[in-house]
């Protein structure tokens, strides 16, 4: 396979969303990433329309991993040119169809994204013009660096393309990242009254800092109990969001 026959179906998977559908959901965009293997394969006209139609069925996953996905079974497709059985070629990719989409969601919907935008938020309130680009800074490297990654692994692999998202123990990272964003959350109720407006105006420093420190182990305490941290760091978005609401109206 040529090197820019790769980076164009790479390149292809950033758009997989577009085509998003209610039937097959992401089944045109996939379709329409793997489309130069087809050239690249010199394929016959029956032999091509097979492979477009196997994968015109349905395929939903997070768009983040798919990559390592469409690597995986372009190495496949590449590998059985002049085989007749696509088995292999559908089980890796409902296998992996659904387990990268929980895998993507825990990561980039419930801890990456927040994290950024608590970070982003805590900049803003400190006056910093480039409060949004540090959203960017934190968000857009790791999914680039995971897409890339993930379908250069995938294409190598083959079958075995899920070892590499298998090694990132995205679970385990994801709920480091949101202790961390607990932890930004503590601080910047100590440390954010000092900076221009601020939803809580309490004229005793001692009262603002124990507050938030119980504020703290009444989160410690929740999560011990069971109740995930993702619960509480919108739980306390929304809260600020309220007692903002009620500053502005007074």
């Amino acid at each position: 396979m040529k090197k820019t026959t790769l980076m164009k179906i790479f390149l292809r998977s950033f758009f997989i969303q577009t085509t998003l559908n209610f039937r097959r959901m992401q089944n045109l965009g996939f379709t329409m990433a793997i489309t130069p293997l087809i050239r690249e394969l010199e394929l016959q006209p029956k032999n091509s329309e097979k492979m477009l139609t196997r994968h015109l069925q349905l395929f939903n996953t997070n768009p983040y991993l798919s990559a390592s996905v469409i690597g995986s079974v372009v190495r496949l497709e590449e590998e059985q040119k002049d085989n007749d059985d696509d088995s292999d070629v559908l089980l890796i990719k409902q296998s992996m169809m659904g387990s990268y989409a929980a895998l993507g969601d825990i990561f980039f919907w419930g801890a990456l994204r927040p994290f950024a935008a608590i970070t982003a938020v805590v900049l803003s309130y400190m006056g910093l013009m480039l409060a949004p680009v540090a959203f960017l800074l934190i968000y857009t490297p790791a999914h680039v660096w995971i897409r890339l990654n993930g379908f250069i692994e995938g294409y190598r692999g083959g079958k075995k393309g899920f070892e590499f998202i298998r090694s990132l123990d995205l679970p385990s990272v994801s709920v480091k990242i949101r202790w961390v964003a607990l932890f930004v959350l503590a601080v910047s109720i100590i440390w954010l009254p000092g900076f221009g407006y601020w939803p809580i105006t309490i004229t005793s420093a001692i009262i603002t800092k124990l507050t938030a420190f119980a504020t703290v182990l009444l989160c410690l305490l929740l999560i011990k109990n069971g109740l995930s941290q993702i619960y509480i760091i919108y739980g306390v978005v929304v809260l600020f969001f309220l007692i903002s609401g009620r500053g502005f109206l007074n």
